[in-house]
């Protein structure tokens, strides 16, 4: 038996996933910002890390922005077009084990797929995600490497830069604990450093995201939130779903390989549906 595998194109990434039956092997990922540079580049950096021929895959499950730059094959490979949709459902619900629930893919921007075992449907979605990271780093700070930017947010501190609830209240607020954030940098200090505006940036969008997710939630009468994203694998985000967590008494779950779940579930995908 052969490999199936799934590519997802992203706007800046490109991740592979690759499934030998049952078994998932480790995600393969490379940047560049042409879709077929990207694409063609991790096939040859599975093939080469695993020692493997191109004779070993059996089909290729293509999803994301990129993947319309691609007709029928590469490398001469055939391969099968997959939802972006279907594919975060897929992955989402196949890394995390659940039955149903929302997945919340951080990407460039943030899509938000509800699924259960007989469908995949998206519910929404929004703008902000990590290219909106990128921007906003380099527009404040004057970087784009985020993991420079993820370093500088571990030593950064948000009470210089974001208004807090027990900064405008002297008595508590039922359902409102002291620390939540009142304004995303509604307070900013004129001795703020970059480390601090750098964790401020990310924990703006982790809790934009974070927020709009629970009224998807709602809608769909779920207490279930997967979270998947090249985002969710940053070390403050883990913190602001668990405060969201408690304050929606909500389960956010940010899943193993959360960066490669969109090429997890075109993997799947395809590997039950291979093109003829």
């Amino acid at each position: 038996m052969g490999f199936s595998v799934g590519i997802d194109i992203g706007g800046t990434t490109t991740d592979l996933v690759a499934f030998n039956g049952d078994v998932m092997l480790e995600p393969v990922s490379v940047s560049a910002s042409d879709p077929i540079a990207s694409a063609t580049g991790a096939l040859g950096k599975f093939l080469l890390t695993h020692k493997l021929p191109l004779s070993a895959i059996d089909n290729i499950g293509l999803t994301g922005v990129g993947s319309t730059f691609f007709e029928d094959q590469i490398l001469g490979l055939p391969i099968q077009m997959v939802s972006e949709f279907e594919a975060i459902g897929r992955g989402g619900a196949y890394l995390s084990g659940e039955a149903s629930g929302l997945v919340v893919s951080m990407g460039t921007g943030t899509a938000m797929v509800y699924f259960d075992q007989d469908s995949v449907q998206h519910v929404g979605g929004s703008g902000i995600g990590g290219g909106t990271l990128k921007g906003l780093a380099h527009a404040i700070l004057g970087i784009s490497d985020l993991q420079l930017l993820e370093k500088m947010s571990e030593v950064g501190d948000l009470k210089n830069v974001d208004l807090r609830v027990g900064d405008i209240v002297d008595k508590a607020i039922d359902g409102l604990p002291a620390h939540l954030t009142a304004s995303n940098f509604g307070k900013s200090h004129d001795s703020a450093s970059a480390e601090d505006y750098a964790v401020a940036i990310l924990n703006m969008i982790c809790q934009s995201v974070g927020v709009l997710a629970n009224a998807h939630a709602m809608v769909k009468g779920t207490n279930t939130i997967i979270v998947t994203g090249k985002l969710a694998t940053l070390g403050h985000a883990k913190q602001v779903f668990d405060q969201l967590s408690v304050l929606y008494n909500k389960r956010y779950i940010i899943v193993p390989q959360a960066a490669s779940a969109t090429a997890v579930g075109a993997a799947l995908i395809q590997q039950k549906s291979p093109s003829t």
